[in-house]
């Protein structure tokens, strides 16, 4: 589903307009974006948690040439599901 496939869902299902149902992608994206920044994980009871990880820093074979390349430490995110959408998938 991309992310205008998911705009007119929710238009849909909650009968808002196109730029109201954009807004609230946006401003939940922007929300969890900015928590997760924070090192807050971020918790929907039901459909997951996003936690924000730190990667430390290592080294990496590239397959083609075998040569060592460095790879600095960095930050992500991981979704954990929920109870509720581990059930409505299976």
């Amino acid at each position: 589903m991309t992310k205008a496939e998911l705009i007119a869902d929710i238009m849909k299902r909650s009968g808002l307009g196109r730029g109201e149902a954009r807004a609230c992608i946006e401003a939940f994206v922007a929300s969890v974006t900015d928590a997760l920044r924070r090192g807050e994980e971020v918790r929907l009871v039901g459909f997951g948690s996003f936690t924000p990880v730190s990667r430390a820093a290592g080294v990496a074979r590239n397959p083609r040439t075998g040569e060592q390349v460095k790879l600095p430490a960095s930050k992500t995110a991981r979704l954990r599901v929920g109870d509720a959408l581990k059930k409505a998938l299976n």
